[in-house]
């Protein structure tokens, strides 16, 4: 009996000690806002009011543009998703881009609600902020979700869709980073506040790469401070378990419904929301442009901002 109870004491104390440099290890606390906007949110940054948040934007351009670009980014992304495409399009376009509530540094809302008409309302009250009336308004992933509603809840505004590995039907991933999957898991949320295994984020941000090779230091420091921003991941951990509580089926029909010119752009190489849902959507919105990148992931205009920046212009002209 003594002996059974030595080794138990001893495995409780191994269990114990390895706990203790699990943490120690991957301890990352959340980072001051005013550190992150010191890296992060440089000129032409902007932070502005909208319903009761300090919104992070980007609005560059020419003002004179009577219908400006919005790009919504997608889950744990951040309004640096577009800094490529933005490059280009600012030259001749008004280019508006923002961090959703929940994500980069705009942060959480009171509410702690980042369902889908939460974003379509916040879309339509930062538009109307800005003095925007009629825009063109594209996203991706879960912003691809957010770009189509907003195009069938505000017809007389949107005036073309883009819409890159969008999110909408009834999802059947191949392959769900890693990160997502402890944060969608609500035993592991609690656990995830303050640490962050080295090596985590890198390795989710390889999965939704079409060449993990592209997936650079620089960028994972970009997506590790964003997820380390006050509140992020706790939000990130509600948004995930709303989006699996909201139903998707059913929602063909708005998809149906919607009737202005769309350019479709996916990666062919997108194991999260698959190259089938391209087809979906195309089938589902008449006249819509389909354009596949075949070696590319689910974040195309991140991996390779040129190639797919190249069909965008071509479908505004």
């Amino acid at each position: 009996m003594k002996t059974l109870l030595r080794i138990f004491a001893v495995t409780v104390l191994a269990l114990a000690a390895l706990t203790g440099a699990f943490i120690a290890w991957s301890w990352a606390p959340d980072l001051p806002l005013a550190q992150l906007k010191a890296r992060w949110a440089t000129p032409p940054s902007q932070f502005i009011e909208v319903e009761g948040l300090q919104v992070h934007l980007r609005d560059e351009g020419p003002r004179s543009d009577p219908a400006p670009i919005v790009l919504v980014h997608g889950t744990s992304a951040s309004l640096h998703t577009w800094e490529g495409w933005a490059a280009e399009l600012r030259k001749t376009r008004r280019v508006i881009r923002f961090d959703l509530p929940g994500f980069g540094l705009t942060g959480p809302n009171a509410t702690n609600d980042y369902s889908r008409d939460v974003y379509v309302r916040f879309v339509g009250a930062l538009m109307d902020r800005l003095g925007v009336q009629r825009f063109v308004i594209g996203g991706n992933s879960l912003g691809g979700d957010v770009a189509w509603t907003v195009a069938h809840a505000y017809p007389q505004r949107v005036q073309r869709l883009i819409l890159v590995d969008a999110a909408g039907y009834p999802l059947e991933s191949l392959s769900v980073p890693l990160g997502f999957r402890i944060a969608g898991t609500p035993a592991l949320r609690g656990i995830m506040a303050n640490i962050l295994p080295p090596g985590l984020m890198a390795q989710s941000m390889r999965n939704v790469y079409g060449d993990p090779a592209r997936v650079t230091p620089e960028l994972v420091a970009l997506y590790t401070d964003m997820a380390r921003r006050e509140g992020n991941r706790q939000a990130l951990g509600a948004a995930l378990q709303q989006r699996l509580a909201q139903r998707d089926s059913g929602r063909e029909r708005d998809i149906k419904a919607l009737s202005l010119p769309t350019l479709i752009l996916w990666g062919g190489q997108d194991r999260l929301i698959p190259p089938v849902y391209a087809q979906r959507f195309a089938a589902d919105i008449s006249g819509a442009k389909l354009v596949m990148f075949d070696a590319l992931g689910h974040v195309p205009q991140e991996e390779d901002p040129t190639a797919t920046v190249a069909a965008v212009r071509a479908f505004l002209r």
